[in-house]
This record gives structure tokens, C-alpha cells and sequence, in this order.
């Protein structure tokens, strides 16, 4: 099998799985929102912090952080979707089918990516709709969803290497742990200047970081940092690609 048709092949029963299953497409759907709720709603008061100078509204702000995040668990989900494909048998049959099996990966990679586009539509849609503001235009949103997509891809990567070296669905805490702490770890609810203490310190050498105030500074119009963000985020996902590739090399081993 050529490495397009295995990916075609993996990306489109991964999908078929999920947007047939209620039980995993609903949650996709549901947690993104849950949080820009619980964010952009109930914490609406912090905008009206001294020195919170985001022109375009807390909804906007949070929106930034919450399309990352959704990005970043749509990865991590896709992979506990392979711990479950190793569980029942399919990638090791798939293992012996596809002798180019960088497919697998690739495959994994592209069902993780569209589903996030879903929920980042579906989400897109529920912030204009409460009336998000929008400084930015032309380049500046599309550059901000090419972000949050690389964003995406490399989570995936993470989560594809740990699946293929446990292959378990118990391995799941060990995907999305290093993914949350490094989320929150940000400036979540305050931009980076407003923190103080230790805080400041783990935010400001987090590499989401950059992400997080380069996508804010694309909603707001005024892009900043965009190259530091965009080659974090890029090595990242080549960082975990390289981790994924020695995973599938640990499950060959496996047989």
C-alpha cells in the first residue's frame, strides 16, 4: 500500500468513527464551548482589571485561548483514539498490511486536524454569535486558525508517539497531562504582563506563550511576535513528528 492510500485509509475510518459515534462527537463539541462559557462568561469581571488594556473584549481574548486549547485536546483525543485501535487489534493488523506505515501516522495526523476544524467551526460560529469583536482582518484571522492548526498537529504527533509506546487507552493521563499543564501554565485569563510571581516566570519560558499572545494580537489586528509563535509552534510539531516516527518503530518492534 502507497503512503497516500494507507493515510486516506486511517484518516477516513478514524473519522467515520467519530462523526457516526454520538459518544465521541458530542464531547468534541461540547467541552470547547463549556469552556469559552465558563471563561468568557463567568469570568467577564477580570477585563475590568487595572492595566487589562485587550481592546477587543474579554470574549475575544478568551476565544484565542480557547480555539488553542480545543486544538490542542483534539490532538491529545486522536491519540487515545490509537491506544483504543491498538487495543482491539486493528494497527497491528495494519502493521502487517502497509508496508509504508509512516502512512499510519500521517493518517492519525490528518483525522485529528479535521476534526478540529469542525469544532473550531463550531465554535467560530457560537463566539460571533454572543458578539465577539474582531480587530483583525485580511491576513490576521486566517493566520490565527494556521496557528491553532500547528498547534493541533503537534499535540497529535505527542499523543500518536505515546499511543504507539504503550498502546493502551490507560496511557491516556500520560498524553494529556504534559498537554494541560503546558495550556494552563500560559496566560490564561490575564495577559503575560499582569502576572506576577512564580507564575510570571513559568508563563514567560513556556513556549504557548508565544502562541497565545501572537493569536490574541491576530484578533486584535496589531500582529506581534507572529514569527516566534509560528516557529515555535512549527518546530514543535517537527519535534513531535520525529517522536511519532520512533513510536510507530517501537510498535513494528512490538510486533
Amino acid at each position: 500500500m502507497r503512503l497516500a492510500s494507507v493515510a486516506r485509509g486511517v484518516a477516513w475510518r478514524s473519522l467515520h468513527n467519530v462523526f457516526t459515534n454520538p459518544s465521541l462527537l458530542i464531547p468534541q463539541l461540547a467541552f470547547p464551548l463549556f469552556f469559552f462559557t465558563a471563561f468568557a462568561g463567568g469570568l467577564s469581571g477580570v477585563s475590568r482589571v487595572p492595566g487589562f488594556d485587550f481592546a477587543e473584549g474579554y470574549t475575544a481574548f478568551q476565544f484565542v485561548f480557547v480555539l488553542c486549547q480545543s486544538a490542542a485536546f483534539g490532538g491529545v483525543f486522536t491519540g487515545f483514539g490509537i491506544a483504543r485501535d491498538f487495543e482491539t487489534g486493528f494497527v497491528r493488523r495494519l502493521l502487517l498490511a502497509a508496508p509504508n506505515r509512516t502512512g499510519i501516522v500521517l493518517g492519525y495526523a490528518v483525522a485529528a486536524l479535521t476534526r478540529w476544524l469542525v469544532t473550531a467551526t463550531f465554535l467560530t460560529a457560537i463566539a460571533f454569535a454572543v458578539g465577539m469583536k474582531v480587530g483583525g482582518s485580511g491576513v490576521d484571522l486566517p493566520a490565527l486558525y494556521l496557528l491553532a492548526a500547528l498547534v493541533n498537529v503537534a499535540a497529535g504527533l505527542w499523543a500518536c508517539g505515546v499511543a504507539m509506546r504503550l498502546r493502551t487507552m490507560q496511557a491516556f493521563p500520560v498524553m494529556q497531562f504534559p498537554v494541560f499543564l503546558a495550556l494552563f501554565f500560559a496566560p490564561v485569563y490575564v495577559p503575560l504582563h499582569l502576572l506576577q510571581g512564580w507564575i510570571h516566570g513559568v508563563a514567560y519560558v513556556n513556549p504557548l506563550t508565544r502562541v497565545l499572545e501572537a493569536g490574541r494580537s491576530f484578533i486584535a489586528g496589531a500582529p506581534s511576535e507572529a514569527g516566534v509563535a509560528f516557529g515555535v509552534a512549527a518546530a514543535l510539531a517537527v519535534l513531535f513528528a520525529f517522536w511519532a516516527l520512533r513510536g510507530l518503530r517501537s510498535a513494528e518492534a512490538a510486533g
